[in-house]
């Protein structure tokens, strides 16, 4: 595996009340091109890290190429790492996915991929793309600014996709699940975004043949974003625009309105009972930052 390169860049971390948050610095900030959407944590090469997951579009919102920044959250350092398929040929190509939601086990990293199930990438087995292949994998081919072609990467780093797992939902997010001693279990959280309260959420169990469904439950929230379970604790991300988000709180059996609030545009969920936090993020240009909440305040004593 190829070290980490030296970050260019550092997200700045600071606190908001009692609350944990890294804001962008760069035109990440702002940028229409790439949009932040699904997190988790894992650790990569001894480090533990906090992984953001970016798709990007063009100007008639098509998708052109997706990635995830790790960030190692001892040295508040990042790195992206482009996420590619590779076709029978060798050729790396840019996954063109949502990427609304991640769940990372081990060198496994799953990505919901709205209407096109969950993919796999391997982190254990990470390459170096250069020149031609880097600019493809990073979505960078048609860039432009004023007439003049932006700076195109010289080398990127990737992550290969190695399977597509069919489940039987739109799959729009993704979280882990966790037993009460707060140690993962082999099952996931999958879920539907919809404007209306029709979207489904489903628990999973991960085998050697995919998503084995345990069982669905259709909550009656609308945009749903993100969902995190531990033990029988069911954790539920509403979005409402530009409106702080609404985090919900309960089982399968129903879900009462918590009174924590959540960034504006918030998405995915992801639980880290290393540091004890619920950490979340707003995807909204302007307003983005990635927020971790302590256990103790969302109910999970």
């Amino acid at each position: 595996m190829p070290r980490l390169f030296r970050p260019t860049w550092r997200p700045v971390r600071g606190r908001s009340g009692r609350a944990d948050e890294f804001r962008w610095v760069t035109a990440r900030s702002w940028t229409n091109r790439w949009y932040p959407q699904g997190i988790d944590t894992g650790v990569l090469q001894g480090r533990r890290m906090l992984a953001v997951s970016w798709f990007r579009q063009d100007a008639q919102r098509r998708h052109l190429a997706s990635r995830v920044t790790l960030i190692d959250l001892a040295r508040r350092r990042s790195i992206d790492v482009a996420l590619v398929v590779e076709t029978d040929e060798g050729r790396l190509e840019p996954a063109r996915i949502h990427t609304g939601g991640l769940a990372w086990f081990g060198d496994r990293l799953f990505a919901a991929a709205t209407n096109q199930g969950i993919w796999e990438f391997d982190l254990g087995s990470l390459r170096v793309a250069h020149g031609d292949a880097a600019v493809r994998a990073t979505g960078s081919a048609n860039d432009s600014s004023r007439g003049r072609r932006r700076r195109a990467p010289a080398r990127a780093l990737v992550a290969v996709r190695t399977a597509i797992h069919e489940v039987p939902l739109r799959c729009s997010f993704i979280g882990r699940v966790f037993g009460a001693s707060g140690d993962p279990v082999s099952r996931m959280v999958i879920g539907e975004f919809r404007d209306d309260d029709r979207g489904r959420l489903g628990e999973f169990e991960l085998t050697e043949a995919g998503f084995a469904p345990i069982r669905t439950f259709a909550p009656g929230i609308p945009r749903m974003q993100g969902a995190a379970l531990w033990e029988d604790r069911l954790l539920v991300s509403q979005s409402d625009g530009l409106a702080p988000g609404t985090l919900w709180s309960g089982t399968f059996d129903g879900l009462d309105r918590a009174t924590e609030p959540l960034p504006a545009g918030c998405q995915d969920l992801a639980l880290s009972p290393e540091t004890r936090t619920l950490w979340t993020l707003g995807e909204h240009p302007w307003r983005r930052v990635v927020r971790g909440l302590p256990l103790a305040r969302v109910g999970i004593e």
